[in-house]
């Protein structure tokens, strides 16, 4: 901590941090080191110091769709909320990665600008969503995004263009190459904003129907099989409501999974396996989680 404190001495840094209370779930043990650069050269310098020192290295953005092990992560975390300015460009809007993109959604809404009317509900961080190609209601972070600022594994700058994120189902070239996303460039149109809020009036209240809100969760836990619903698949094996320790199948949507009883990531990944193992037996389906799950066993 001293020596990465030297080197690097505008860096915010807090030994042996806990982690849950940077997570949806509200799980996970504690970090090493807990890093927050205010600026792109200082998340440049935090990547180049672990290089250097052999420090193992976690990104952590908003925890949105994430489970971090009870035993918590070794080494350093850093974490991006702070780089959040969101600014507009003529019909572009540019975002940090550490900026919600459902406040992004509304700044577009404020601005009068159309394509990220489906976002509105989605809790991740810009950088988390390009990292998936996040969706939700018919669209996704692909259709809007045209560039992109990343960081390498080795601290170096890039600018992404549109073609080279190769962004597919819940997955881009970010997650494959292992980039830290910086900044993205979204290009919307120009629309009547009571056209745009009707939509994102209808895409919230379908939401808060479906999803359990009123609980801790990590979102929608597995990836939709070819042919297939997870929620159903998950329904029709009798496992709506099932139980361990504090994390339950939600009741109002079997795709998600609550902390209804201050859960651990330990209960969390127990019942995941469940559900993945019933539900192979009962329809042949394997289930693939999207959510990520990273860090130590206690």
């Amino acid at each position: 901590m001293e020596q990465l404190k030297q080197e690097i001495p505008t860096l915010i840094v807090k030994p042996n941090e806990d982690l849950a209370a940077y997570t949806f779930t509200k799980t996970g043990g504690q970090a090493d080191l807990f890093v927050m650069p205010t600026s792109h050269q200082l998340a440049a310098e935090t990547i180049k110091f672990a290089n250097t020192n052999n420090v193992p290295l976690t990104i952590l953005g908003n925890g949105s769709n994430l489970i971090i092990k009870d035993g918590g992560i070794r080494g350093i975390v850093m974490y991006l909320d702070a780089l959040h300015a969101i600014k507009r460009e003529g019909t572009k809007v540019i975002a940090g990665c550490g900026a919600k993109i459902i406040d992004v959604s509304r700044f577009a809404l404020e601005a009068s600008l159309s394509g990220l009317e489906f976002a509105c509900g989605i809790p991740g961080s810009v950088g988390g969503a390009l990292y998936m190609n996040a969706g939700a209601y018919g669209g996704e972070i692909s259709d809007v995004l045209i560039e992109a600022t990343v960081l390498t594994p080795t601290g170096e700058l890039k600018y992404l263009q549109k073609d080279q994120l190769e962004a597919k189902y819940r997955k881009s070239s970010i997650a494959d190459n292992h980039y830290v996303v910086l900044e993205a460039v979204f290009e919307l149109t120009l629309a009547e904003p009571h056209t745009i809020r009707l939509k994102m009036e209808e895409l919230t209240e379908m939401r808060e129907a479906k999803q359990p809100l009123e609980y801790p969760s990590c979102g929608s836990v597995f990836k939709r099989p070819p042919g297939h619903f997870a929620g159903k698949l998950i329904q029709d094996a009798g496992l709506q409501g099932h139980q361990i320790g504090g994390a339950q199948v939600s009741m109002k949507h079997a795709g998600f999974i609550v902390n209804i009883d201050h859960a651990s990531a330990t209960d969390y990944m127990e019942l995941i396996d469940h559900v993945q193992k019933t539900v192979s037996e009962k329809s042949g389906v394997l289930l693939e989680t999207e959510v990520k799950i990273i860090g130590e066993d206690k």
